[in-house]
């Protein structure tokens, strides 16, 4: 199950240009339109229709050329099975509706309509790129987005978002804080964009805390398909200081695995040059293609937002794949976005058993979360507990309320915990500077 290749995306702020959409056909955005197989829509009741059930729903890109999440909603799926084959959520049948979102600006716009539509209580567990075009539609019916996968800004902003990791900002600003001690010159590899350019003060919030100079900061086009260029100058760029080794850290989300086929290449002039990267670009699959012990992530930093995969803190997530998706080959336990889902929906089931016998409707969600619900995960993440004003609203994220990072490393090839427990990147992201 962990064999395959799969793209990621990267932190694209709400503001961030329109990525190159995805063509939909007509006859694709039809049915997704009229609740057919393009949005796998489950028939069947809604939350608060009378029959005692519980609707969600869960999005995310499928079959496209670029960022591609089918894990997501097809956990999802085997958690509703396994739930309602164990008494179902404080005795509701659970619902899960999913919806492909192309990554495409009109087919996110859709999905969320479609959950609108469907009188979903909550979309859990998802990823997409266009927070603009779904989250307006579901604040204007007041649904929760509980464990968004982190990826725009908005995410973080919107008060209706309840997001489960700290994004990318957490996890660039945790690698910058631990790269500080180990490295000489550091290069940021990142998108020539509006998105690309949040990135840096991230990462540079963490090299500061630990008495390190700013990255380079080294931008390639944003439609880019070869980068021996970038990386030949990312490679020169951090052979400055003889008594360290220079890093660099592709942050080009989907496109990290192309950048790194001509970092190999170059490489070869430059041997004391490290990797370093962040687990929404590199997972162990990457690792495995670009030549495991032998390849360039040997010895690379790798900062994600929970524990490693082999850690027995997953085995309730990896019982229900085994029991209700043995053999999915679209689930893997060590994906960071069937991890989220995972999270995302013992939030809500959280959320479910603290309102007893009473309703569950977006509104009594919402409203149990807005009023201080404390959520703990088996101790994946902190507990957790949403506030306006929190920490992180003075840089702008307002909804951030994990910033916890792990920090793992690649050593012979296998992607392993290089510390116990968390790192937590709340205080370094305050000190961001992001005007």
């Amino acid at each position: 199950m962990t064999g395959r290749r799969h793209n990621r995306g990267t932190f694209f702020p709400t503001r961030t240009r329109p990525r190159r959409a995805t063509a939909l056909s007509a006859g694709v955005l039809a049915a997704c339109a009229s609740l057919v197989a393009g949005c796998g829509v489950i028939p069947g009741a809604t939350g608060g229709s009378g029959d005692d059930s519980i609707t969600v729903m869960t999005w995310a890109p499928e079959q496209t050329s670029a960022t591609n999440k089918p894990g997501m909603p097809a956990f999802a799926k085997a958690y509703a099975r396994w739930v309602n084959a164990h008494g179902g959520l404080d005795g509701r049948k659970l619902k899960v509706l999913t919806c492909n979102d192309h990554n495409d600006s009109v087919a996110a716009a859709k999905c969320a309509t479609t959950a609108v539509k469907r009188n979903v209580v909550a979309v859990i567990g998802s990823y997409s790129q266009y927070g603009d075009s779904y989250l307006p539609t579901l604040e204007s019916a007041g649904i929760p987005y509980i464990g968004g996968y982190g990826v725009t800004t908005s995410e973080f902003t919107s008060p209706l978002s309840y997001p489960v990791n700290g994004g990318q900002p957490a996890l660039l600003a945790g690698l910058g804080k631990e790269l500080a001690a180990s490295c000489g010159p550091v290069a940021l590899i990142r998108p020539d964009s509006i998105a690309g350019d949040e990135l840096p003060p991230m990462l540079d919030s963490g090299l500061k805390a630990g008495g390190h100079a700013a990255a380079v900061d080294q931008r390639a086009a944003d439609n880019t398909t070869e980068y021996s260029g970038p990386s030949q100058e990312a490679l020169t760029a951090t052979t400055g200081d003889p008594a360290k080794k220079g890093c660099v850290i592709p942050a080009l989300g989907d496109r990290t695995d192309t950048f790194m086929d001509s970092f190999r290449r170059n490489r070869d002039d430059f041997p004391a040059v490290k990797t370093a990267a962040t687990l929404d670009s590199v997972d162990q699959t990457v690792i495995n293609e670009s030549g495991g012990q032998s390849g360039p992530y040997e010895g690379s930093y790798v900062t994600g937002w929970y524990p490693v995969a082999s850690d027995p803190r997953w085995d309730g997530m990896k019982k229900v794949i085994q029991e209700q998706a043995f053999g999915d080959n679209r689930i893997d336990a060590a994906d960071a976005g069937v991890q989220t889902t995972w999270i995302a929906y013992t939030v809500f089931k959280s959320v479910v058993a603290s309102l007893g016998s009473g309703d569950v409707t977006s509104e009594t969600v919402r409203k149990a979360l807005d009023d201080g619900l404390k959520v703990t995960t088996g101790g994946l993440t902190p507990t957790l507990q949403w506030s306006s004003d929190g920490s992180l609203a003075t840089i702008g994220f307002s909804r951030l309320v994990n910033a916890n990072v792990t920090l793992q490393v690649v050593r012979q090839g296998q992607l392993v915990a290089a510390k116990k427990g968390f790192v937590d990147a709340t205080k370094t992201l305050e000190n961001a500077d992001v005007n």
